[in-house]
């Protein structure tokens, strides 16, 4: 029996020993790709300020993923999905940063599609962690879902009509504020935030009750920098240092608010 038992934990620690090694192989193969991917801004000048935010988020955003995917290793198997959803975020966010930080050093610009491409990939996942957090805790429903998904799309979809030409700037500025508004309006007073507020443990509280802050004082810039743009009222490199920055926030932030609340609930999992 002790000899049965000694081969069967040599085994479990063999293939944990195994699961470590493929870890380290992907994430050096995952390291090499950003450096790869880094070597295309040679033509980055020192006082060009836009591509220098450009290049921090990008690579601030590479870290967050790696950071993300392998925190999952700490975390209880509920809280998993929420995490793998934050890494997919930022690793989206950083590829799209890498493209706009070439073309801004290419051409000076920095063509709005580029943004909303991200916008319509990430924004979505974000909404959908809401989601995430009540069903860790076990108090989600599929209407909190659906609700946060369609309130998402109607924000993000007329604007970037609106700003490619498709319909009127104003008329797609509105809908998609509207869209904002309702999302706001579920994640605060609707059946989301009435769950978190009643159902949650205090921790989960904090970091979904920061969540929706960010969604509030955040997300408020990408309207604002819409005004500016069609206004006048604000430069090219301005607009483009302010979003930029603004992602730190809007996605890093976010993210290690959910890495907040699945460590928290897992480690008082464990200590039951």
């Amino acid at each position: 029996m002790i000899i049965k038992y000694a081969n069967s934990k040599t085994k479990v620690l063999s293939l944990s020993n195994v699961s470590i090694n493929l870890k380290l192989i992907v994430t050096g193969l995952f390291l090499l790709m950003i450096a790869g991917a880094a070597n295309a801004a040679t033509g980055l000048a020192q006082d060009d300020f836009v591509g220098i935010s450009f290049w921090i988020i990008s690579m601030a955003l590479m870290a967050s993923t790696v950071f993300f995917l392998w925190e999952t290793q700490g975390v209880s198997a509920k809280w998993k999905t929420s995490l793998v959803v934050s890494g997919l975020v930022t690793f989206i966010a950083a590829v799209h940063y890498f493209y706009m930080r070439d073309v801004w050093v290419a051409t000076g610009e920095s063509p709005t599609v580029f943004r909303y491409i991200d916008w319509l990939l990430t924004v979505p996942l974000l909404m959908i962690e809401f989601y995430l957090i009540l069903r860790a805790i076990g108090v989600a429903t599929v209407g909190i879902f659906w609700r946060l998904l369609i309130g998402t799309l109607v924000m993000l979809i007329p604007g970037y009509l609106g700003e490619a030409g498709y319909m009127n700037i104003w008329a797609g500025f509105v809908v998609g504020m509207l869209g904002w508004f309702y999302i706001l309006y579920e994640i605060f007073l609707g059946e989301a935030g009435k769950a978190a507020n009643t159902q949650a443990s205090p921790s989960v509280k904090y970091a979904y009750g920061a969540m929706c802050w960010v969604v509030t004082v955040g997300w408020a810039i990408y309207p604002i920098g819409y005004v500016a743009g069609y206004t006048g009222l604000g430069s090219s490199e301005a607009l483009n240092i302010i979003y930029n920055f603004a992602d730190l926030v809007n996605k890093i932030a976010f993210g290690l608010l959910i890495w907040y609340a699945a460590t928290s609930e897992s480690q008082a999992q464990a200590a039951k």
